[in-house]
């Protein structure tokens, strides 16, 4: 209270706009002649701007933020928020759009660096980085990549073992399990396969995890007329797509986040996975989901 008295018997930094707000809120307890008086403001000022309060012109999309940053649990920032506003027929940019998620003190998700290493050393065949980082593909089924990441959830271990197609980023696979064993590639590969088109002849990246040199795997990726392609020893960015995804994943839904229990957690992952297929939207992919992109591409 006698900060706010202070402030009204100041000439510095502060406009008469806000002395008359000030009055407005102490009326209640001063006589207004008194506080007008100290305040430095005419009766007929403090009416004034009483009467006619600044209109936020954002107010609408402020809301439409909000409801969007909401909406996606915090996963977009400003640039597919902005997207999304565009979407929606709002005429504003980029630096509008920060500026009001500042305003509002909304900050999309950081990411942190964490990695599951599956390197184990050469223990089988290792194959050439044919995929040589160029992570862009003409088609479905072209070009996939695969690799494995840990979560640590409640006193234990989950492991993710995704297929992305590079086409569009699209999930076209998953396997979730207590093990990184080769149970879970078995797994993966048999959801890959069920979608394999038949005329399909994809070269498919991963790194040198010891999953990958097995003997097993690699036989089965020639059985269904995959080529086989692996990162450079300690080039964890010729997997980069990969690395990409593992990374927004996981500040998208694991980091900050608790979990009642693993199964828990694994509905979660399933859910994201899904979210992430049909609803997140990408920059790379015209404002569209990954299945968006692909459906849309197939009907051109």
């Amino acid at each position: 209270m006698l900060k706010k008295t202070q402030c009204l018997s100041s000439e510095k930094n502060v406009k008469r706009r806000e002395k008359a707000a000030i009055v407005n809120e102490l009326r209640q307890k001063y006589p207004l002649k008194d506080l007008l008086q100290l305040s430095g403001l005419s009766r007929s000022t403090f009416y004034y701007y009483i009467q006619h309060p600044i209109k936020d012109k954002y107010k609408k999309e402020k809301q439409e933020i909000l409801y969007i940053f909401l909406a996606n649990k915090g996963r977009y920032g400003y640039r597919r928020i902005l997207i999304v506003l565009r979407q929606k027929g709002y005429t504003i940019n980029h630096k509008t759009v920060l500026k009001l998620m500042k305003e509002l003190n909304l900050k999309g998700k950081q990411r942190k660096n964490s990695k599951y290493r599956s390197y184990k050393g050469e223990i089988g065949k290792i194959a050439d980085n044919l995929l040589n980082r160029e992570f862009t593909a003409t088609k479905p089924f072209e070009k996939l990549a695969t690799d494995v990441t840990e979560f640590k959830v409640c006193n234990d271990k989950v492991y993710l073992s995704p297929v992305m197609d590079l086409y569009n980023r699209e999930i076209v696979s998953y396997s979730i399990s207590l093990s990184p064993n080769l149970q879970q590639i078995r797994e993966m590969l048999d959801g890959l396969f069920k979608k394999l088109p038949a005329n399909a002849k994809p070269l498919f990246h991963s790194d040198q995890g010891w999953q990958y040199q097995h003997s097993e795997y690699q036989r089965l990726l020639s059985e269904h007329n995959i080529v086989q392609s692996m990162s450079r020893k300690g080039n964890c960015m010729d997997n980069g797509a990969m690395e990409n995804f593992f990374g927004r994943l996981k500040v998208e839904m694991f980091y900050g986040e608790k979990f009642e229990s693993v199964k828990a957690f694994i509905d979660e992952l399933k859910r994201y996975i899904d979210y992430y297929n049909n609803e997140r939207i990408s920059l790379k992919l015209k404002g569209m989901s990954p299945v968006q992109y692909r459906t849309h591409s197939q009907a051109s």
